[in-house]
């Protein structure tokens, strides 16, 4: 393994715990100083709001956990799922795939934190263009994980690697 590869992957787990730290660091503000779950709703700017919001399941309400084997359960998934993640990343050698998988990562580990000490994930963030809502009600995590999904699957589908340009010679 090259000093290269180390480098990113070094730089990897600093990102994913940045964003672990900036979604938890988020959540703290939106709950414990600006009391969103008793306000509902603040308006920050025409087009985005903080809108408290409890997801009981995963991305876009799928996999719901209604009991607390179901969310122990859910913690469980999303959990090895992380595991995955983290060995794909220290797998992987090219620098933008171990970004990205780095942000999928710190962004899912903000939200096991969520739903292991809350029983749900805290969502906040709320994009709009009047009362038309493009996107759910999100977090920092959620964000990050969606950036860095689009940044794989966008250099999966788009970038190839450059083979050799010369000819197969015979023989």
């Amino acid at each position: 393994m090259t000093d290269q590869i180390k480098k990113y992957r070094r730089i990897g787990m600093i990102v994913a715990f940045l964003i672990f730290a900036l979604d938890q660091a988020t959540k703290f503000v939106v709950i414990e100083i600006l009391h969103l779950p008793a306000k509902g709703q603040i308006e920050l700017i025409p087009f985005f709001n903080l809108t408290w919001a409890k997801n009981y399941g995963v991305s876009m309400g799928f996999l719901t956990a209604s009991t607390d084997f179901q969310r122990w359960a859910l913690v469980t998934l999303t959990g090895l799922i992380g595991i995955a993640v983290w060995v794909w990343m220290y797998k992987e050698k090219a620098k933008w795939d171990i970004i990205a998988l780095a942000m999928v990562l710190g962004g899912a580990m903000g939200n096991i934190v969520d739903r292991a000490r809350l029983g749900y994930v805290a969502d906040f963030a709320d994009l709009h263009v009047g009362d038309f809502r493009s996107f759910l009600i999100f977090n920092v995590a959620d964000a990050c994980i969606s950036i860095g999904v689009v940044i794989l699957l966008g250099r999966a589908l788009l970038i190839r690697e450059k083979k050799d340009d010369k000819p197969d010679q015979p023989g």
